[in-house]
């Protein structure tokens, strides 16, 4: 499929997630980090690797205080490194680092991340994630010498039947959207 193409799918699925946040952002985001933590409970997994949100992402911050409150599972989250970024334990304070995206100070972990939430700017027909369009995801997966349960969230549900995706693109295992 032509890149042409999935960066049209990626602009009409921007403009989606732009008009609905504007409207019930709030209550989608609750319903949508509820559906999370059921399915981390249900999983039983132990490190998780989150996203510290930007505004068309779903608001995961409350689920981060929960975790991190009921000590249920170690918190991680993406530290930007060249063109990919490693996980480090979610740690206060956080700064704001490139593309406005906030990030913990750098620290080292050696633990195996067990299930990643991963923002989605849109899905197509092989479950693959369309992104921002920088691939820091993409790269950060393809570096792991395993493979963690890999769970899609978006406010709202942008997917299309069409394979957009490159066989670089990383796929669900769960996707959970409003």
């Amino acid at each position: 499929m032509s890149e042409n193409h999935k960066s049209d799918f990626r602009k009409s699925c921007i403009k989606k997630l732009k008009f609905v946040s504007r409207f019930t952002k709030n209550y989608k985001d609750k319903k949508i980090v509820n559906e999370i933590y059921k399915t981390i409970c249900k999983l039983k997994k132990e490190n998780v690797l989150l996203y510290i949100p930007l505004d068309l992402e779903v608001d995961v911050y409350p689920l981060i205080k929960r975790l991190r409150r009921e000590k249920r599972v170690q918190v991680f989250v993406p530290y930007m490194e060249g063109l990919s970024f490693k996980a480090v334990k979610y740690r206060l304070p956080l700064k704001t680092k490139k593309f406005g995206i906030k990030e913990p100070n750098n620290s080292f972990s050696s633990r195996k991340i067990d299930l990643a939430i991963v923002p989605a700017v849109g899905i197509d027909g092989a479950n693959k994630r369309i992104g921002f369009g920088k691939g820091m995801y993409d790269r950060f997966f393809y570096n792991l010498n395993y493979k963690p349960t890999i769970l899609f969230t978006q406010r709202k549900l942008c997917k299309t039947t069409e394979i957009l995706s490159d066989k670089y693109d990383i796929k669900a295992n769960i996707i959970i959207s409003s």
